[in-house]
């Protein structure tokens, strides 16, 4: 058995990539015979504060996914990010990190920087710079010392991934812990032992592995599921059009269309097209290691 779970962020409706990830993680989980859980990451107060949650739970439930004890809030659990981080402090593995979106941007495209890293400016900051930040008032952000350590994952749906661990955030310059650190935390007090989640997570897994270890935590197993693009090959987004359940019922396609099309798009054999489905009706035909690696363009038709 393998608990599992959703995560959604309430910053909007939830598109066909997200609902189609959560039908993914409730497959896994109930395939397994195993528990199902659902977690709200509302720490950030800039997106939380919109009241998207109700219509993301509704969009879930019209799918006929279901979820086993009461929807944990990231926003109730702050202390428990700062006594986490308040260890990996304790023992040297951060640093305080001044530096803007602008001067990690510029930095960032510097040759000798891995694509997407942080360029470590503050990592070895003399105290001038420090003392410069300062004075102007400007609140740090945490990261992580990762020293490029090399860590190896193995995924259920891509193999062994190995990168090398980034100088994550873990606080943000407001105060607010950053996903990886709560990622990671809420997953082990959680009992959650598999993360079934979109493939453009995969890169930074590793990081998160190694903060599982740091912080003496288990290690869940990952599927990272393949991403729903557009025709133009980007990843899906409101610009591609219906991309919603309420986009999709103005055209006239129905949340059992939606399933099929889950279905299609997991390898999971679905009922005929004009027989009402949800997602359990997916279970008898779904295995895990059917699961493609690939990113699809179809979306949902009627029928």
């Amino acid at each position: 058995m393998a608990v599992g779970r959703f995560a959604p962020t309430p910053s909007g409706e939830l598109h066909l990539g997200s609902l189609r990830t959560a039908a993914a993680a409730w497959l896994f989980a109930r395939h397994a015979g195993s528990r199902f859980l659902l977690r709200v990451e509302d720490l950030d107060p800039t997106i939380s504060r919109h009241g998207f949650e109700a219509g993301q739970l509704a969009d879930l439930e019209a799918i006929g996914l279901d979820w086993d004890g009461p929807v944990v809030h990231q926003s109730e659990r702050r202390d428990r990010y700062d006594r986490a981080l308040a260890e990996l402090v304790d023992r040297g593995l951060t640093y305080e990190c001044y530096c803007t979106r602008r001067e990690i941007r510029e930095a960032s495209t510097a040759p000798h920087v891995r694509p997407g890293a942080y360029p470590g400016t503050c990592r070895e900051a003399g105290a001038r710079r420090v003392a410069a930040a300062r004075r102007e008032g400007r609140p740090p952000a945490v990261r992580l010392r990762g020293a490029a350590t090399v860590v190896s994952i193995t995924d259920d749906v891509h193999g062994t991934v190995e990168a090398a661990v980034d100088d994550v955030v873990l606080r943000r310059n407001d105060g607010v812990a950053a996903y990886n650190l709560a990622v990671v935390v809420d997953d082990a007090d959680q009992g959650v032992e598999q993360v079934v989640r979109g493939a453009d997570l995969l890169d930074v897994t590793p990081t998160q592995a190694h903060l599982c270890d740091l912080l003496g935590l288990d290690r869940p197993r990952w599927a990272h599921v393949p991403l729903v693009v557009g025709p133009d090959g980007a990843r899906l987004a409101k610009r591609h059009g219906s991309v919603t359940l309420a986009d999709l019922a103005r055209d006239g396609l129905t949340a059992s269309d939606v399933v099929r099309w889950i279905g299609r798009g997991l390898g999971a054999e679905a009922p005929a097209p004009g027989v009402a489905a949800t997602v359990a009706d997916l279970l008898g035909g779904f295995a895990p290691d059917r699961v493609p690696a690939t990113a699809t363009a179809e979306l949902p038709r009627p029928g």
